[in-house]
């Protein structure tokens, strides 16, 4: 099994060249095919809008969300194509996160001026290894 570190640092490694060679703006689901096709090069394993069934309060919804991509079975990737993100945004992939009980997800964000700003690593009571500037533990 790949130790979610490389795969992340893979990710991040081709978001950080698609902006740089493809810029802000195009669509989010062009950012999300172009990873998903370069991280299969690479040979992980890629499952895009992945559908997730939820359970609660004795109610099943299928299909109730769509994880943009999931990197070998265990890295969330949420893509976004916006001027800058939210708040909400790292609030939805943490949600995600927790339905599907993965430890670690990347929020991405291919709209600013430089991808820098728009990177967030976000866990999910994951024992942290990145610097304290990726890591999102607790969203306020």
């Amino acid at each position: 099994m790949a130790d979610i570190d490389r795969i992340s640092g893979d990710v991040l490694d081709l978001a950080l060249r698609m902006h740089r060679d493809l810029g802000p703006g195009l669509l989010e689901n062009v950012y999300e095919m172009i990873l998903a096709a370069k991280l299969v090069a690479m040979g992980h394993r890629v499952e895009r809008q992945k559908p997730v069934d939820i359970s609660y309060d004795g109610l099943d919804f299928t299909a109730a969300f769509r994880i943009d991509l999931l990197v070998d079975g265990r890295l969330l990737v949420e893509i976004k194509s916006t001027e800058r993100l939210h708040p909400a945004h790292a609030k939805q992939l943490l949600t995600y996160l927790r339905l599907t009980n993965q430890p670690v997800g990347l929020l991405i964000n291919f709209g600013g001026a430089t991808l820098k700003e728009g990177v967030k690593r976000i866990v999910n009571d994951y024992v942290p290894s990145a610097s304290s500037r990726l890591r999102v533990n607790q969203i306020e």
